[in-house]
């Protein structure tokens, strides 16, 4: 019924409308269209704006300019420019304000653009649009336009954004932002000829503190990792968490390896320190690749490929360490699928056997014990370092059926020795973690009868992380047994003092790296080793001071009262035959022979290099390399001080004097001095630019392997005749093959 009146009440008004007289709109009709705008105004849901044709403002809402806190007599009259900012990508950088005046001087319109209002100690965005206005002659008279507040509205996009490139258990970049960031520095810098440096780290043991403290601790840890980053970085460079324990960082205008060898070490060891977790303790470390950008390579994919290779190798190598990428490394990943392979199999062969490094009394100089070294002597490689495969075979899982085998060779042996002698026996941390361990070790005990108190095992310190009472437990079962625990390369990262009043260790062996120079003037590891030994002795235990080369390490080791030594000035590692007949013969004592004082270490090296002298570049033979100097052969009639360059590699070129000259032999001294590669090897700080490479004509790429040839104007003729004879180095072409 409803519907029905309806209708006929609806026909009735039409009939009615079209009969009813039309009436003109009165003014107080238009007058209330101006109150509906100046309420729209007024309700803050938009405003309007208007310019002359120079573009200057001749009307803007007066509750807008109320709400900026602006003077309307300062303002008409000024650019419509003046009010904004110019455009800013999401990292506040600067771009280009062609966007708003190419449209103005274009006279187009405008729609739903966002600009940023030039308001100072605000971030306040406006959403404008505008239509350009013409008279009847065409003459152009400025622009009437419009405009709402979009700040909230950008601020939820940003703050959208900011979730998807940015990790949101750090707060770091993501992979995504750091692929996209990278990828866009690249880009920017290769025309204007800068550098950039890549980080890539990958926390070392973070897996044993998911599994022994649960995934909570974990997250925790990483958030702390990532302040301890930022805290080093700083404003130097961007760190990226790029997923589960693996982190980035990128470095603008850095390619001083000097620079980024020390950033990496103060890195490595900030986050080796001990953390805190909800009450327990956790231990972790790091190892990090390093890439330079455009000499590793000079795109995203180039560079982080490199960056990832020399992070390989730096793990590779005994983890804590960093690498800087060498073309060297790219056959590395290939080479240690075929090591681990090989290793596989060497238990099998008979490839493994154990040498024993003699550890005496620091007074009498009497052998007190022997540590074993497991040594592996590949039938096509020949002998492989321990710090190359240890490594390998905790990554792929051999650690423990190696470490027993070391375990119980090494126990059978010491019985058999006719002095009753403690033998040492190196325990990996990710063997000590097994929960079976105490058993191995009785088993080892039993299977070869020798008395528990004549082995000791050493343990590094990186077995206190996790979990504590599980680490104490494991303490208590062994000392049970009846043998010793020693504390191995004390102060190398992870020492804390806390543990040392709980943990039942008999020695604590002082590392190599405090011995090493502790004579040089200036140096402060032999305050270091007076207050580890004073420790030890406060404690109850022995002190070795490992690796004394030296005789002036020896006296001072002796005066700083260490209490056993241990390094090649008395021996080196030596086969469990010559064991046998030291022992036989009843001399127990190793007199100490080596070099009156310290030296730089200096690197045997045997490999073919260039020398240049003038434009000539002539082919020698390093023999060894320091920090400070190098020794090369080949080239006869050589005065002294005759400056030279060493073409090293991979765009390394070193600046040096001839100092000796005899024979075809000469001693160099650097101009500047080598560093250290991260690992066992020295690198310059610098290399031949890729850019110089490009300004003499060639594509920008990363360094070929002969850098300093791709300098070289193909057609250019020498200038000079060379100075001096290359001769032949002999038994070179011998020992290389």
């Amino acid at each position: 019924m409803s519907g029905i009146i309806g209708k006929i009440t609806g026909a009735s008004w039409r009939q009615e409308a079209k009969q009813a007289p039309l009436c003109p709109i009165k003014e107080t009709d238009l007058a209330r269209r101006v109150e509906l705008l100046d309420s729209f105004e007024q309700a803050g849901l938009g405003w309007f704006w208007a310019t002359d044709a120079f573009g200057r403002i001749i009307y803007l809402s007066e509750n807008a300019i109320a709400k900026l806190g602006w003077n309307k007599d300062d303002l008409i009259g000024r650019a419509l420019t003046d009010l904004f900012l110019p455009e800013q990508d999401e990292d506040g950088v600067s771009q280009s304000e062609r966007p708003l005046k190419f449209l103005l001087s274009a006279r187009n319109s405008i729609t739903q653009l966002d600009v940023r209002l030039a308001v100072e100690g605000a971030e306040i965005w406006w959403e404008i649009a505008g239509k350009p206005q013409f008279d009847k002659k065409g003459e152009f008279n400025g622009y009437r336009g419009s405009a709402k507040d979009i700040t909230a509205t950008r601020e939820n996009q940003r703050n959208s954004e900011r979730l998807s490139q940015y990790d949101s258990l750090t707060g770091l970049a993501n992979r995504h932002r750091m692929s996209k960031r990278l990828g866009s520095t690249l880009a920017a810098y290769r025309n204007a000829k800068r550098s950039c440096a890549l980080m890539m780290l990958d926390l070392d043991r973070f897996k044993q503190v998911n599994d022994t403290l649960g995934h909570p601790a974990g997250d925790e840890l990483l958030k702390q990792v990532a302040g301890r980053l930022g805290q080093i970085i700083g404003k130097r460079g961007e760190i990226g968490r790029l997923g589960g324990d693996e982190f980035q960082v990128m470095l603008p205008d850095i390619d001083d390896r000097g620079i980024l060898g020390d950033l990496a070490s103060r890195v490595i060891q900030m986050v080796s320190q001990p953390y805190s977790i909800n009450g327990a303790r956790a231990i972790i470390g790091t190892s990090v690749g390093i890439a330079v950008a455009p000499y590793d390579g000079v795109n995203t994919e180039e560079l982080v490929k490199a960056a990832d290779l020399a992070l390989y190798s730096a793990k590779a190598s005994g983890r804590g360490q960093f690498r800087f990428y060498s073309s060297a490394l790219k056959d590395g990943a290939k080479h240690r699928r075929n090591m681990e392979e090989d290793l596989r199999d060497a238990l099998h062969r008979d490839e493994l056997s154990m040498a024993y490094q003699p550890i005496v009394d620091a007074r009498t100089h009497k052998v007190a014990c022997f540590e074993a070294l497991m040594r592996w002597e590949h039938p096509e490689r020949g002998p492989v370092s321990p710090a190359e495969f240890i490594p390998i075979a905790e990554d792929c899982g051999l650690i423990k059926k190696i470490g027993n085998w070391a375990l119980e060779t090494a126990c059978c042996e010491a019985q058999s020795w006719p002095v009753e002698l403690r033998v040492a026996i190196n325990v990996s941390a990710v063997q000590f973690a097994n929960d079976d361990f105490s058993l191995t070790v009785k088993r080892a005990l039993k299977k070869s009868g020798i008395a528990p108190h004549r082995v000791e095992l050493e343990i590094t310190e990186s077995i206190f992380m996790g979990d504590d009472e599980r680490t104490q437990r494991m303490f208590k079962e062994l000392k049970a047994l009846g043998v010793r625990l020693a504390l191995d390369d004390f102060g190398t990262g992870y020492s804390s003092l806390s543990y040392l009043r709980k943990a039942p260790f008999d020695k604590i062996k002082i590392d190599q790296s405090f011995v090493r120079g502790s004579c040089e003037p200036g140096n402060n590891n032999a305050a270091i080793i007076s207050s580890i030994v004073s420790l030890a002795d406060a404690l109850g235990m022995e002190t070795v001071a490992e690796g004394v080369e030296t005789k002036d390490e020896l006296a001072l080791v002796t005066k700083r009262q260490a209490t056993h030594m241990q390094g090649a000035i008395f021996s080196f590692a030596i086969k469990h035959e010559q064991v046998m007949e030291k022992l036989a013969s009843g001399d127990l004592l190793y007199e100490p022979r080596g070099p009156e004082r310290y030296r730089a270490g200096r690197r045997r090296e045997f490999r073919r290099i260039g020398l240049i002298h003038g434009n000539y570049r002539y082919n020698v033979v390093l023999r060894n390399l320091s920090k400070s100097g190098a020794m090369i052969e080949g080239l006869m009639d050589v005065p002294l001080d005759t400056e030279v360059v060493l073409d090293l590699g991979d765009g390394q070129l070193a600046v040096a004097v001839v100092k000796r000259t005899e024979g075809y032999s000469q001693g160099l001294e650097f101009e500047t001095p080598l560093i250290s590669d991260g690992y066992e090897g020295l690198c310059t700080r610098h290399r031949v630019s890729p850019y110089q490479i490009e300004a003499a004509g060639k594509p920008l790429a990363a360094l070929p392997a002969d850098a300093y040839a791709a300098l070289l104007d193909k057609g250019a003729k020498p200038d000079s005749l060379p100075q001096f004879r290359e001769i032949p180095v002999a038994g070179f072409q011998a020992k290389v093959a």
